[in-house]
C-alpha cells in the first residue's frame, strides 16, 4: 500500500467542485478526494456518484456517531455508493464501530475502508479538558481510541500527523493513519491546532494526508497538489 494525498473538496456546490476538478482533467494522476459534510449535505449522494464516474477515489467523510443500530443501517446505505473510504467517531464506543463494520460489509464480503476519528485536529488539550471533561493527556486519549478501533476490526484512524507514528507503534504498521492538519511550511494554519508539513508527515509515518485549503485555495491548485505529492509520496 502506497502513501497518497487526499484533497478535501470543501465546496458548497457541484458547480464549484467540477470547476475545481476540471483543472486536473489533463493530468495522468486523478487525485484521491474527500467529500465532507458541506458538499454531501448540499448535493446529496448523487455528487458521490458523479465524482466517482470521473475516476476519482473517494473518502466520504461524514463522521457518523449515533446508536449502533442507526449507524449500522446508515453504513449499509453508504456501502452502495462505491466509495473507497468512510469514517465514524471512535468515541461512539466499540459496539457502534462493530455495528458500522457489519453494516458497511456487502453481501459479497467487500467493503470500503472504515476508519475512526480519534480527536479532531482543532481540539487542543485545554479544549478537551474544559469542554469535554476529558482529563487524560491528548496522546493517551488518541491511543486509547485507536486501540478500541483496531480491536473493533476497523482499518485505521483519523489522527493528527503528530500522533501517526505512535498509532503505528500501538496498533501495528498495517493500521492506517489518515492525517488532516497538513500545511506547507510557508502557509497559513487556519483553524487547525495540531499541524505538520507533508514532508514531516511522511517522515513520522502517516499513510494518507488530507489537504484542503493549501490546494483548493492555491493560485495554481494543480501545482500545489503536485508539490504535496512530491513531498509526501516520492
Amino acid at each position: 500500500m502506497g502513501k497518497d494525498v487526499i484533497i478535501a473538496l470543501d465546496f458548497d456546490s457541484k458547480e464549484k467542485v467540477f470547476t475545481f476538478l476540471d483543472k486536473f482533467a489533463g493530468e495522468a494522476r486523478k487525485p484521491f478526494v474527500k467529500i465532507g459534510m458541506e458538499l454531501y449535505y448540499a448535493e446529496g449522494p448523487q455528487i458521490v456518484r458523479e465524482i466517482k464516474a470521473r475516476g476519482h477515489k473517494i473518502f466520504l467523510d461524514l463522521k457518523l456517531h449515533d446508536i449502533p443500530n442507526t449507524v449500522k443501517k446508515s453504513m449499509a446505505v453508504l456501502s452502495g455508493l462505491d466509495v473507497d473510504m468512510t469514517n465514524l467517531h471512535a468515541s461512539g464506543t466499540k459496539a457502534m464501530m462493530q455495528a458500522a463494520l457489519e453494516g458497511l460489509t456487502r453481501k459479497d464480503g467487500t467493503r470500503p475502508l472504515l476508519i475512526a476519528v480519534t480527536q479532531l485536529t482543532s481540539t487542543s488539550q485545554e479544549r478537551m479538558e474544559e469542554d469535554l471533561l476529558i482529563r487524560e493527556s491528548m496522546d493517551k486519549v488518541v491511543m486509547h481510541y485507536a486501540k478500541c478501533a483496531e480491536e473493533s476490526g476497523l482499518d485505521g484512524v483519523v489522527c493528527s500527523p503528530l500522533e501517526a507514528g505512535k498509532v503505528h507503534e500501538t496498533c501495528g504498521k498495517q493500521f492506517l493513519t489518515v492525517t488532516p492538519g497538513v500545511r506547507f511550511a510557508d502557509g497559513e494554519i487556519g483553524d487547525q491546532v495540531r499541524v505538520m508539513t507533508p514532508a514531516e508527515a511522511k517522515k513520522i509515518g502517516s499513510d494518507y494526508i488530507v489537504v484542503g485549503r493549501p490546494i483548493t485555495q492555491a493560485e495554481n491548485p494543480v501545482a500545489a497538489y503536485k508539490r504535496c505529492v512530491d513531498e509526501f509520496c516520492d
